[in-house]
């Protein structure tokens, strides 16, 4: 399924043509209608509701606790703030490993309920009777390879993935297989530039990362991690462009300030 024909400038057919001209893909997280609305105005092309939301709105340590219901929150609020992107919604933990009907009922849900335009799955083909089984029903699937965030507790750590041969050829396998499958796009996450590199060169279908090096097709980061709202991050993928959690620490401080020493309101400040 295309989102032509949906008023959305961006596509999933579009953003093949951009591979093909060697145009960079600009892909960013948003998960309510404030930023949502700002990232669109800013021009980027893909706009991922992440299950990230886990981390950076609710305070979870990993991003499995987030639910179906709390994505299609998320996305819906997104959607109503969006024009020009494509966006993507994650399918959360548990709603689509193992059980191909249960994870065609998920994403019927996101595309039904909060009319996103695409939705993104975890893994290779350990999951392809749940990718098959959605693809069947014309919803658009990005896939996801190298770090998973939603198998933390089967890696046990967040380093960096595919550094082994076997688990590098294992990777490529996996990208070959989602592509033919029929997904529109991939993300690479925290794998080895070189490894993206030959990923990004041998797929037909855009490949965007985050931590994986200049080579991909586009790149992806977290909102909250490249404005400096969540201070505490910092892998060496990631650039701050903004260092936001000082600015509104400053802002509510003097706020506080202002009304302690009733600076605010004055009176060009009442009725």
């Amino acid at each position: 399924m295309s989102t032509e024909g949906t008023g959305r400038v961006l596509t999933t057919h579009k953003l093949l043509e951009m591979k093909e001209r060697g145009e960079k893909i600009a892909m960013l997280t948003a998960y309510d209608y404030t930023s949502a609305k700002i990232v669109d105005a800013a021009g980027i092309d893909i706009i991922l509701v992440g299950d990230s939301a886990a981390n950076v709105m609710a305070g979870h340590e990993t991003t499995l606790p987030i639910t179906l219901d709390q994505m299609i929150y998320h996305a819906q609020s997104v959607m109503r703030a969006v024009k020009n992107p494509l966006v993507v919604v994650d399918l959360p933990f548990g709603t689509y490993q193992g059980n191909s009907k249960e994870a065609l009922h998920s994403a019927v849900r996101i595309m039904k309920e909060s009319e996103a335009d695409a939705v993104k799955l975890e893994g290779g083909v350990e999951i392809m009777e749940s990718i098959q089984r959605i693809l069947s029903a014309g919803i658009p699937i990005m896939g996801h390879l190298g770090l998973t965030p939603q198998s933390i507790h089967k890696f046990g750590t967040y380093a960096v993935r595919a550094k082994e041969k076997a688990e590098a050829e294992k990777l490529i396998a996996d990208a070959h297989a989602l592509e033919d499958a029929g997904c529109f796009a991939l993300v690479l996450e925290k794998i080895p530039a070189l490894l993206a590199k030959r990923i990004t060169e041998e797929l037909k279908i855009p490949v965007i990362g985050i931590g994986a090096g200049k080579y991909c097709d586009g790149q992806v980061l977290v909102m909250h991690d490249m404005l400096g709202l969540n201070n505490k991050f910092s892998p060496r993928f990631l650039r701050r462009y903004a260092n936001l959690y000082d600015e509104y620490l400053n802002a509510f401080k003097n706020y506080v300030a202002d009304v302690k020493s009733c600076d605010f309101p004055n009176d060009s400040e009442q009725y």
